[in-house]
């Protein structure tokens, strides 16, 4: 066989793989796209029940208050915008499990065995966190920051906050797309807040990270966390406190996990007979 047919034939064979794998890829797409669109679909049908769900925090506050829980649209187009935001974000937090399972059957093959295991515990626990922190901010910060935002508004005769007859007064009146931003930009920061331990795992599986290092990182950690509890939270100390404790006991467990992952390579290395090799060296 001439030097251009086997060059012709080592194309040829790179090339079917390449092929098979670009193949994989569009199924796995093709996948994950139609979960989306159906996940979103699906949730387009049931946005009115899940906008009020989102603005309850608000409503609550509201009627503490002594006003009625009424929020309000300036534009025509605006609920149907509001409508299709939710449907887009909760479509795709319900067709997650199916997107990742789609990227995991595209990447598994190319993994080893060991590997295949200790991957797959981080893509069930992941969107199970950001289903924590997502649940932490609705049910504890959102209540906390509508309190204190609200709080400087005046209110009628009927509220806690009297006013004087013909007194000019800064009335709070809810808009819908305005109250649901805030509301999100809490649920997407407390969500990807509780990644940390999750993305520290990784990082210490790939050697990037040790705990060790972690922990000497400790008091830059503290000031970084105190940095973003000021940018996410409103200036509310009760709110930052609350965020700071969550971020910093996150840090402190992942700092744990990675001692773990270190300590699990350590005994596959000793028993592989590494370490014994390194001591008969020396």
């Amino acid at each position: 066989m001439s030097n251009d047919e086997n060059d012709e034939h080592l194309i040829e064979y790179s090339a079917a793989p390449l092929i098979e794998h670009l193949a994989e890829l569009r199924t796995r797409l093709i996948y994950s796209v139609l979960a989306f669109v159906v996940a979103m679909l699906l949730c387009f049908s049931f946005a009115r029940p899940l906008l009020f769900f989102l603005l309850e925090p608000t409503a609550k506050i509201l009627q503490n208050y002594g006003q009625a829980p009424d929020f309000t649209t300036f534009a025509a187009q605006e609920n149907f915008f509001v409508y299709f935001r939710i449907s887009v974000l909760m479509g795709f937090g319900l067709s997650f499990p199916i997107i990742a399972f789609q990227l995991w059957r595209f990447v598994a093959p190319g993994l080893y065995k060991n590997e295949q295991g200790a991957f797959l515990p981080f893509i069930i626990a992941s969107p199970l966190l950001f289903l924590a922190g997502a649940s932490f901010a609705h049910y504890v910060v959102s209540p906390l920051a509508m309190n204190f935002f609200i709080g400087f508004s005046d209110f009628g005769t009927d509220g806690t906050k009297i006013a004087i007859e013909g007194e000019q007064r800064a009335v709070f009146v809810p808009r819908v797309s305005d109250v649901l931003d805030l509301t999100l930009k809490f649920i997407f920061a407390f969500g990807l807040c509780f990644q940390l331990p999750v993305l520290l795992t990784l990082l210490g599986m790939g050697g990037i990270v040790s705990s060790q290092g972690l922990r000497d990182m400790r008091k830059y950690a503290v000031v970084g966390i105190l940095i973003l509890a000021a940018i996410v939270t409103p200036p509310d100390v009760i709110t930052q406190v609350i965020l700071f404790v969550v971020v910093y006991m996150l840090y402190e467990v992942s700092i744990w996990l990675v001692r773990m992952v270190e300590k699990k390579r350590d005994d596959q290395l000793a028993e592989d007979g590494y370490f014994d090799d390194e001591m008969d060296d020396e």
